[in-house]
C-alpha cells in the first residue's frame, strides 16, 4: 500500500478501508498491517481495547494465524482537510458486532482508530431498521 500523491482523497480512503477489510477477511494479517502506520493507536473507549504500535496491532489481530473474521463496511465518510474518516461496519468473529470506526489517516495509512460497537445477532438491515440511510 503506497502513499497517495498529494492529500488523501475520499477515493483513497475508500480504497484503504476496502483493502483492510479484504486482507482481514482473507486472513492476510501481514497485508492488513500495511494499512496502518508504525505508530498506530487503536482504542475502544474507555480503554476496553487499547493497542499502540504496529506490533501490538498485529498480535491483537491474531498474528501469523488470525482467526476467521468478516468485516463489511456499510458507509464510509472522509474529510480530506483533516484526514479523518468514519465507517459503519459489521464485524463477525466469535460474535457479531455492528459499529462505527473513526480513523485518522497519515501518509495514506490509518494512524488512529477509535471504535464504538454493539453486539447483536441481527443482520445489518434489521439492526438499523428505520434509521437506515438510502
Amino acid at each position: 500500500m503506497g502513499k497517495p500523491a498529494g492529500p488523501m482523497t475520499k477515493a483513497d480512503f475508500e480504497s484503504l478501508m476496502s483493502a483492510l477489510a479484504t486482507a482481514w477477511n482473507d486472513g492476510d494479517n501481514a497485508t492488513a498491517m500495511d494499512c496502518f502506520t508504525a505508530d498506530v493507536v487503536y482504542v475502544e473507549p474507555p480503554d476496553r481495547q487499547h493497542y499502540v504500535g504496529i506490533d501490538a496491532m498485529y498480535e491483537f489481530s491474531g498474528g501469523a494465524n488470525p482467526p476467521p473474521i468478516s468485516l463489511v463496511w456499510h458507509h464510509l465518510i472522509f474529510d480530506p482537510e483533516t484526514g479523518i474518516g468514519i465507517g459503519e461496519y459489521t464485524y463477525r468473529g466469535q460474535r457479531q458486532y455492528h459499529g462505527v470506526a473513526i480513523v485518522q489517516c497519515a501518509d495514506g495509512r490509518i494512524r488512529r482508530w477509535r471504535e464504538y460497537e454493539y453486539q447483536s445477532d441481527l443482520d445489518w438491515a434489521d439492526f438499523v431498521g428505520g434509521s437506515a440511510f438510502d
